[in-house]
């Protein structure tokens, strides 16, 4: 990784507590850091800065490279954590300093702000203007150390937090994409839509993946959401396609399953709610330790030299 791919973004989305999560861990994201900005006074207190004194909004900035994790990638996930028609603040907390910002570090962070916020008015998704403002990046300083990755510190209370305030509410209301039953009836096979759309289960050595090694993505059958890399497939004796690990975490949730008499781990996919397959704790231990075990049918393997024409182009890096 060069330092000249090395670049900062910063954002404002309300109680930085809940704007660490979205971003922390994923490919291409090297740190992400709380903290306070745009205001006056020199490394304020959170005392302070909740105040509403300084002129400070709650931040986070994020140290990624773009080659992995592009800017455009940041804005949109950004946009997708918060209510951009909210003036006054985030949700249950009110006040100036949980106004929502993003701080552009150069010309070219202005201009895809700029026409990220414009593309989102034109969407139609909120009836009311945006109001989230784009000004440049001002001294950024570093919250206290309690505030630093709360969600992993405290997570029952972030949890309970987030919930509690109205974001995470929010958030599914506006960004879930749901999907016509009747129509993915129409447009997936028998098998894909009783595996996707009724939990249902292939048979073992009897499904597309199990044994295919050729390089390339898997991705959602439904939304065709990036998953899993052929980098991270192996043959686990199981008759299903096994990863050790997804993508990037954030296109997987999971799901405490106990049908069939058992307590499993589902895995479904982030943006479509598509049923995946499960997740066990009995992978290749110098590797994490974990074995996704996914339905074929839940996903579709896009080759590598396929990838960019077909709109992949920004995973080409997991094959450097």
């Amino acid at each position: 990784m060069q330092n000249e791919n090395i670049q900062k973004a910063t954002f404002a989305g309300g109680c930085f507590w809940c704007m660490v999560e979205p971003f922390d861990e994923r490919p291409g994201i090297i740190e992400v850091v709380s903290g306070y900005t745009g205001g006056t006074v020199p490394n304020p207190t959170y005392e302070q800065v909740c105040s509403d004194t300084t002129g400070h909004v709650e931040a986070v900035q994020i140290t990624f490279n773009p080659d992995i994790f592009p800017y455009e990638k940041l804005l949109e996930t950004f946009w997708q954590q918060i209510d951009p028609t909210d003036a006054g603040g985030q949700f249950h907390d009110r006040g100036e300093s949980y106004t929502t910002a993003i701080f552009y570090h150069d010309e070219k962070q202005k201009e895809l702000a700029e026409r990220s916020r414009q593309a989102l008015e034109d969407s139609g998704k909120f009836r009311k203007p945006i109001v989230t403002k784009i000004i440049p990046a001002s001294p950024f300083y570093r919250a206290e150390e309690k505030h630093q990755d709360y969600y992993k510190k405290q997570k029952f209370h972030y949890k309970l937090y987030k919930k509690g305030s109205g974001r995470e509410d929010f958030i599914k209301e506006h960004w879930t994409n749901k999907r016509d039953k009747k129509i993915l009836k129409e447009t997936l096979t028998p098998i894909q839509y009783h595996v996707t759309q009724e939990n249902g289960t292939e048979r073992p050595f009897q499904n597309e993946y199990w044994d295919y090694n050729d390089d390339g993505i898997y991705v959602d059958v439904v939304s065709g959401e990036a998953l899993f890399s052929s980098k991270d497939k192996y043959d686990a004796g199981c008759g299903w396609p096994s990863f050790t690990k997804p993508i990037d975490k954030h296109s997987i949730k999971e799901n405490m399953d106990q049908s069939h008499g058992m307590i499993r781990t589902e895995i479904r996919s982030n943006e479509a709610d598509s049923h995946l397959g499960h997740v066990f704790e009995d992978g290749p231990k110098d590797q994490g330790g974990l074995r996704y075990c996914m339905n074929s049918a839940a996903m579709k393997f896009i080759p590598k030299d396929k990838m960019k024409e077909q709109g992949y182009g920004d995973y080409l890096y997991l094959f450097d």
